[in-house]
């Protein structure tokens, strides 16, 4: 039900894609632009008279990376729409979505009018006015954030920067659970005071979580989208790019800017690394499974520049084939949010503010924070083409899931805790002349639980430790092979003073796929 956006985008997509270059006029009109040093200044710019796109863009006056992409997206060409435009879409998206539920998946609870809008409406998140549900476990932490994703870039695609494409994440999340969905009671008999009042956590999840995977998604979509393109190859990057950020495709839609046709460059694009692998997973009692994964490394972490939000983020992603409605596996992902680069005799370091997200569900453990930590990266060159990578991050966790002490079911309600607290993260590579890669990646979270004991028993301390050593080799060309072990430790203290300890372990062989600076073009 909360992938009707991108079904919406791919149908819409289908009708609307065509890309077309308009006849410029010989006599070009005068457009005032805004550059970036927010001066004003007047360019002479062909226009097409019929169509009004502009088609010759001016990028003189921006900064470029390193890698001579632009710093920021061409202010001319995604200029900042009236705000009322990207809420328009979020209030859309809402509407379409309570529709589809209702009257494609008779869903109950999108059945919503005044009789249950008495109960749900109510902007007060965190009073006993609202409740924590017992939705499963990916629906919570994986769904809702795709969700708040589109919200966020209803006006990320808008010309809004991260920061002020926050409030739409929040807003369209709020207005989704007080008038989309008619909640009910998960325990009616036992609590019947709980009937209809709407669920706090997906507030949380949907906001903190969609900013995240907006932000995100709106980069990987940039490096995807070239509008000076046309053809076939306009087509499937639209099509690619649609389907990787649903929300920016219908504002793009909405824009007129999935047919038009520019003359340079006119998104911020990072170098980014791409590797692809599968493979078999195997852990204990379980029958071995197939395994699909894909890791992006976006932008450079240790070149020198004014550092902005997620300019630089890395995202690590497992998919799961044959493991029943636990397909998505694991995604781990950090982005900078402030950062500083310096260099210290050969070792060169990134200091800043990260955001992260980290999603675990299989069926040995559930595991899901949001945090935001202080972090260092480095890199050593300890050899000639041999170097020596090590991130320490230490952070808070407002918010999370994890699993119960008798560990994940495969019902369709909540076998986990929610909880807070936090987390501090260790990776060290070795990575030698590009030959042989050696990694070993420790996770450490320390969760409490924040509901109240008469409705999901026992509040707890929770200790965690996932432990993830990996090798990789390179056989030729850009194709390698590796292995790697993971151990997960839960130490639990309960609050009369039990405790209880859980070990876990699987084992992954895979073959890789490098796919250096993909789709980014210099």
């Amino acid at each position: 039900m909360k992938k009707f956006s991108i079904v919406l985008s791919l149908i819409l997509f289908s009708r609307f894609v065509q890309a077309q270059v308009g006849t410029p006029d010989p006599s070009a009109e005068k457009v005032k632009v805004i550059v970036q040093d927010t001066s004003v200044k007047v360019l002479n710019v062909p226009v097409d008279t019929n169509s009004k796109k502009i088609l010759v863009k001016d990028s003189s006056a921006h900064e470029l990376n390193q890698y001579h992409g632009l710093l920021d997206d061409n202010p001319i060409y995604n200029h900042k729409y009236p705000w009322w435009q990207p809420a328009l879409r979020v209030v859309l998206q809402n509407v379409l979505l309570n529709l589809f539920d209702h009257y494609v998946l008779n869903l109950d609870w999108s059945k919503v009018g005044f009789n249950s809008w008495k109960n749900t409406a109510n902007p007060f998140f965190w009073t006993d006015r609202w409740k924590w549900d017992e939705d499963r476990f990916g629906n919570n932490f994986f769904l809702h954030p795709l969700t708040g994703a589109g919200y966020f870039n209803a006006a990320r695609a808008s010309g809004f920067n991260f920061y002020e494409s926050m409030p739409f994440a929040f807003g369209g999340s709020l207005m989704w659970k007080m008038f989309g969905e008619n909640a009910g009671s998960y325990d009616p008999v036992n609590h019947p005071e709980l009937n209809g009042r709407p669920e706090r956590e997906d507030i949380i999840n949907t906001t903190i979580l969609g900013i995240f995977g907006g932000e995100v998604l709106y980069r990987l979509s940039s490096n995807i989208l070239d509008d000076r393109t046309t053809g076939s190859e306009r087509f499937g990057r639209e099509l690619l790019a649609g389907f990787i950020d649903p929300g920016r495709f219908l504002a793009r839609l909405f824009q007129g800017k999935v047919g038009s046709v520019t003359t340079e460059e006119v998104y911020q694009k990072e170098p980014l690394d791409i590797v692809l692998s599968s493979g078999i997973q195997m852990q204990k009692t379980l029958t071995p499974k197939l395994t699909l994964n894909a890791d992006f490394e976006y932008g450079d972490p240790f070149e020198k520049r004014n550092r902005k939000p997620f300019d630089y983020f890395l995202l690590r992603t497992d998919v799961i084939i044959g493991e029943g409605r636990k397909v998505v596996d694991n995604i781990v992902g950090e982005g900078v949010i402030y950062g500083k680069n310096m260099k210290i005799g050969n070792t060169e370091l990134l200091l800043g503010a990260f955001m992260h997200y980290d999603y675990w569900d299989s069926y040995n453990f559930e595991l899901a924070t949001m945090a935001f930590s202080g972090g260092i990266m480095s890199k050593v060159a300890v050899a000639p083409n041999t170097n020596l990578y090590a991130n320490l991050h230490l952070g808070i966790v407002p918010f999370a899931g994890n699993s119960r002490e008798f560990g994940p079911d495969t019902s369709q309600v909540r076998d986990y805790y929610f909880s807070m607290g936090a987390e501090s993260k260790l990776e060290v590579t070795l990575n030698y002349k590009g030959l042989v890669s050696a990694t070993v990646l420790g996770y450490y979270y320390w969760l409490n639980n924040v509901e109240r004991p008469l409705i999901v028993g026992r509040p707890e301390n929770d200790f965690i430790t996932v432990l993830k050593p990996r090798i990789e080799f390179h056989l030729f060309n850009n194709v390698g092979i590796g292995f790697e072990y993971l151990l997960y430790m839960d130490n639990r203290l309960f609050n009369d003073n039990t405790t209880s300890y859980t070990s876990k372990t699987q084992e992954k062989i895979f073959l890789l796929i490098y796919l250096a600076d993909f789709l980014h073009n210099r």
